[in-house]
């Protein structure tokens, strides 16, 4: 669902500048080439690569295995979660009701849910349907994804619905880009309720059936023939493991969606060809005009710097991300669940798309952006960077970087186990406004942390150094260790409980830091 660290990747090397931007055409066998040496390069167990251009699908196919237990090869209709690549679909679907005069973009949120809350009474009743898609809210990046990250929590809509109220703005409204999954859950809800019908029907039947995606699916639930559903895996303990798939959340609005390359052939086709489709462009989706509004710039991002391709402008549309390339404009997203990533990237000027789908963590990120980096640079017929090169070498000096600090402190650990603890002091119930209860308790001889809406952040508290711990979750499939550190009343009592992620490479999702716990009971 998240694709905002996976994007920075993008960002982080400074390059020389190239003037000759002249369109070349690359050859399905090129394509070919540079994915075979990506997955010489990075620890992927498979990927799916299609490229369409000038109307036509040039390239589809699959690399790799759907998991390593089976060694089955990946092929062009493998499904794979495309996480936040969803968020579009959203749009659209909201673009749909638009034109059905179901709504309007500038409708308060509060006249179609009224139980919509916000920070403050301001921002509540001037929260639009728009603001609910562009990332401005003013509330701080992931905020309140701990709900459904890890999966298997027991939040409701109605929980999501009475949290904002609680959480604290780290900007003002409308003034600046930070991330949020959670409002677009939202979105997902006010589809449900003008539409007469969840969020994965109306996906389904206005969007994927129209379309002829036969093979993907709103929802993993929806999937009954599961035979050509990729595994996800994960390198997070240095050799590459399968993970359980994500559980979906409330609904899939922000990230729900399971696809396959063949069928985002035609998702990328119709939005080249600003919501038209069919073999003579003859049937329509959504119109120009609000094609035009999911791609126009609705939050102002930082322009790349990046002198290679000559940017001017950066920002954020409708579940897209919207900048330019060398004079051509560029509209992107990326997703990012455990075990699974993907990226979508369009050229309309060039008529030109990309998708990739990988099913590894953490070095799918490497091979998705260094793979449509290369194409894109084929196409734009600019020198050879070497960026499968580039990345594979920046994601092992970025892991080297974070093992070193996680190392270090679970080192610390180990040299202090045998200080003495009063445990009497840290145990209890502690209390979030949002996120709910959890306890510290001993489980045998070790102190214990459980919190109760979501089973699978426990773990043991393990002392670190004064009044903080370090807790290794029982949840190992993504990096989200954290520290506890307690805060004593006048008589050496704990009274509140505060984390944060131990390793600089924890995905943003893992909002502890977000978390105010205090003592409410013994």
């Amino acid at each position: 669902m998240k694709p905002l660290k996976i994007i920075i990747i993008s960002m982080l090397f400074t390059l020389f500048l190239v003037t000759n931007s002249t369109h070349a055409q690359v050859s399905s066998q090129q394509i070919d080439s540079i994915v075979h040496y990506a997955m010489t390069k990075f620890h992927v167990a498979g990927t799916a690569v299609a490229v369409v251009k000038d109307g036509k699908v040039i390239h589809s196919k699959g690399y790799g295995v759907k998991s390593i237990n089976t060694k089955e090869p990946v092929n062009k209709h493998t499904q794979f979660a495309i996480a936040s690549n969803s968020k579009a679909f959203t749009t659209a679907g909201l673009a749909i009701l638009v034109e059905e005069g179901k709504i309007n973009w500038e409708d308060k949120v509060k006249a179609h849910i009224p139980e919509f809350t916000m920070y403050n009474n301001y921002v509540e009743e001037n929260f639009s349907i728009l603001d609910l898609v562009t990332h401005r809210s003013g509330l701080p990046l992931g905020i309140g994804d701990l709900m459904f990250f890890p999966d298997g929590t027991d939040f409701t809509m109605q929980d999501l619905l009475a949290s904002f109220q609680h959480f604290k703005a780290s900007s003002a409204f409308r003034t600046k880009w930070d991330y949020d999954n959670l409002l677009y859950l939202v979105a997902g809800e006010l589809i449900a309720r003008k539409s007469g019908m969840t969020w994965e029907a109306f996906t389904k039947t206005r969007i994927l059936e129209p379309l002829g995606m036969d093979n993907t699916y709103a929802s993993l639930a929806e999937i009954k023939d599961t035979s050509n559903l990729s595994a996800s895996h994960t390198t997070e303990t240095g050799e590459i493991k399968i993970i359980p798939t994500f559980e979906e959340m409330m609904n899939g609005a922000a990230g729900g969606i399971f696809s396959n390359v063949d069928d985002l052939c035609q998702w990328m086709l119709l939005q080249l060809h600003a919501g038209k489709y069919g073999e003579n462009l003859d049937k329509e989706l959504f119109s120009a005009t609000n094609h035009d509004e999911m791609w126009k710039i609705h939050t102002v991002m930082g322009v790349n710097k990046n002198p290679r391709y000559n940017s001017h402008f950066s920002g954020y549309g409708l579940g897209w991300f919207v900048s330019d390339v060398l004079g051509n404009m560029k509209v992107e997203h990326t997703g990012g669940l455990p075990g699974m990533l993907s990226e979508t990237v369009l050229i309309p000027d060039m008529n030109l798309g990309i998708v990739i789908l990988t099913n590894t963590s953490d070095d799918g990120a490497g091979l998705f952006s260094s793979v449509s980096q290369t194409i894109l640079d084929k196409y734009l017929k600019l020198d050879d960077f070497k960026w499968i090169d580039k990345y594979s070498d920046y994601l092992k000096s970025k892991e080297k970087k974070g093992d070193a600090v996680t190392d270090k402190v679970w080192e610390t650990v180990k040299n202090n186990a045998s200080n003495p603890i009063d445990t009497q002091k840290y145990i209890g119930v502690y209390k979030d406004n949002w996120f709910g209860t959890c306890e510290v308790f001993m489980k045998k001889d070790q102190l214990w942390l459980q919190f109760h809406r979501s089973p699978k952040l426990n773990g043991p508290l393990q002392f670190y150094e004064a009044e903080t711990f370090a807790v290794k979750w029982e949840y190992q499939d993504m990096n989200a260790d954290a520290f506890v550190t307690f805060s004593l009343d006048e008589n050496g009592k704990a009274k509140n409980m505060k984390l944060k992620g131990i390793s600089p490479n924890i995905d943003f999702s893992f909002d502890f830091h977000d978390l105010d716990l205090n003592r409410v009971e013994e």
